[in-house]
């Protein structure tokens, strides 16, 4: 699955439009038939086609944060590749208004870093780095990292958003993230830290422990690494069931 196998972004075409799209052979862009559809809807898909296929060309996914439905951004996926960027926060507490962020670490390329409060971890910084990121992908990040990051450096992420909470729990994989790893099998060196172990550790770094921040940031980058096989297992299982989906009911 590709964005441009999708035709869902456009208003007027659910899930039961989309596959009689599919179902008529009109599964890529470039394959859309009109006669498949009435003339208003036709027109409708052929100017988003136009206009989306040159926002994907240049680059800009921002376009796609918009009009895609926030539980198909998943189908950014394929497109995104190596440059889709995993995300995840470590914070002093579970409010956005009372905490703040400590650490933010983030996996593209196969490389992993982290900005750390005091040090890198800024809102220039943040902005910078997020800005011409395809697909970010994280684990219940809609409900908490974004909205804390957002918060706390008065930023707008905008970008496409693969949510692997929620579409974890759309392919039968339920639980946190420690959960899901060990039903897929994903295993780490050490065993993961809980949030109040985040906390005590970013304390005792302020503190003046080094060690302590050594060990939080390896934490939160194996939190984000291990994100990785979970989207590509995820996004995979998503195919299956959409496409099977499609060929096996009728409108």
């Amino acid at each position: 699955m590709r964005i441009e196998n999708s035709f869902n972004p456009v208003r007027g075409v659910g899930e039961k439009t989309e596959r009689k799209l599919w179902e008529a052979g009109v599964t890529h862009w470039e394959a859309f038939d009109g006669s498949v559809v009435g003339q208003t809807l036709s027109d409708r898909i052929e100017s988003f086609i136009e206009t989306a296929q040159e926002r994907l060309d240049r680059g800009a996914y921002d376009f796609f944060a918009e009009c895609v439905p926030a539980n198909s951004h998943w189908r950014l996926f394929e497109n995104a590749g190596s440059e889709a960027c995993y995300l995840d926060i470590e914070t002093t507490g579970l409010s956005r208004e009372r905490n703040v962020v400590t650490t933010v670490s983030l996996y593209q390329n196969g490389t992993a870093e982290t900005l750390v409060r005091g040090d890198d971890l800024t809102a220039d910084r943040l902005a910078a780095r997020l800005d011409s990121v395809p697909l970010l992908v994280t684990f219940n990040g809609r409900r908490f990292d974004v909205p804390f990051l957002e918060y706390n450096f008065d930023l707008d992420l905008t970008l496409p958003h693969m949510d692997l909470y929620s579409a974890c729990r759309t392919v039968g994989l339920t639980g946190g993230l420690s959960e899901v790893e060990r039903s897929l099998g994903i295993e780490r060196d050490r065993p993961d830290i809980s949030g109040r172990d985040a906390v005590r550790l970013w304390h005792e770094y302020e503190r003046g422990s080094e060690s302590a921040l050594e060990t939080l940031v390896e934490y939160n980058q194996a939190d984000t690494i291990n994100l990785e096989p979970i989207a590509t297992e995820v996004t995979t299982r998503l195919d299956e069931t959409i496409f099977r989906d499609a060929y096996s009911t009728t409108d």
